[in-house]
């Protein structure tokens, strides 16, 4: 553990599925802490390993050199942020670690800038297991030395990357969630049709595996599948915001991205049936278009 003494206070808003096991990493690094979330109980294991609870937004930030926001969507981290402005110290770093859209997150840039604070988009990859491993993939857009005064504090969660500058973080994982929704499709689609066809699927994913096939994808989420265990990782609902979020960019940047349509199709699709589900849920999907053919005989392991 660093010494505390010499580590920069944070406070980390949000503390979700993801947000609460990435401030556990900070405190466990020795990092000062202090926590804010909207239903407070969820602060409860931040707390008992040392993190300081704060019961509005301006007391969490007032002591901070660093906040962190771990939010659910653009607007709803604008939200928190403007009710944080008045209370941010001087040269304190604000990173948003939320995944929004790319004008959100410039928006919010300019917002901060206005009032000398610094800004950077550091969205995440990696699920609850890299959140709570300190493996995720951190995609970061900001200035050359912004990035590098936070990059320790970023090591501590996962694997940063500067990308570009504030906005290029949140288009970065844009481009990974695109992969990701496409390959969680594909890998449904590829043990569905082992199934149909009377191979095992789960001798066909092992096959694959090291082969050019191979991702973290068929890894962890091809199992998922064979064990119908569809409990919130991620969430449907938000890879469905995610693509979304892909479509606006690609308007944006005047481009045609027919399979990213196609995509986004299916998760609108699930929005509406397990939004609460894994992202592997895709399956479920897929199986609804193609009765009377299932994967494996074990039950659905459903968020209620």
């Amino acid at each position: 553990m660093k010494n505390s003494a010499a580590l920069p206070h944070i406070a980390f808003l949000g503390l979700g599925l993801m947000g609460q096991p990435m401030a556990c990493r900070l405190l466990q690094a020795g990092y000062p802490l202090t926590v804010w979330n909207r239903t407070a109980a969820k602060a409860a294991v931040c707390v008992a390993q040392g993190a300081t609870l704060a019961e509005t937004i301006p007391e969490a930030v007032r002591s901070a050199a660093i906040v962190i926001t771990m939010l659910e969507a653009g607007p709803v981290v604008k939200q928190v942020l403007n009710q944080a402005l008045d209370a941010l110290a001087d040269e304190v770093l604000v990173i948003d670690m939320s995944s929004t859209q790319q004008l959100e997150a410039l928006e919010l840039h300019q917002l901060l800038a206005a009032r000398g604070v610094g800004f950077i988009d550091a969205p995440v990859s990696g699920g609850v297991i890299g959140a709570e491993a300190g493996s995720l993939a951190i995609m970061v857009g900001a200035s050359e030395l912004d990035y590098l005064r936070v990059k320790p504090i970023l090591e501590v969660m996962g694997k940063p990357t500067l990308v570009g500058a504030p906005g290029s973080g949140q288009l970065a994982k844009l481009c990974n969630q695109l992969i990701v929704g496409g390959t969680l499709i594909l890998v449904a689609e590829a043990l569905l049709l082992a199934q149909a066809g009377g191979a095992d699927p789960a001798a066909v994913r092992q096959a694959l595996r090291g082969g050019f096939a191979e991702s973290k994808i068929l890894e962890v989420h091809g199992q998922r599948m064979l064990d119908r265990n569809f409990m919130p990782g991620g969430q449907v609902r938000s890879q469905a915001k995610d693509m979304e979020n892909i479509l606006l960019a690609a308007q944006q940047a005047q481009l045609k991205l027919p399979q990213a349509e196609l995509i986004a199709q299916v998760y609108r699709h699930l929005l509406i049936t397990n939004p609460q589900a894994d992202h592997s849920a895709a399956l479920l999907e897929l199986e609804n278009n193609n009765s009377g053919i299932r994967l494996g005989q074990k039950p659905d392991q459903l968020p209620v």
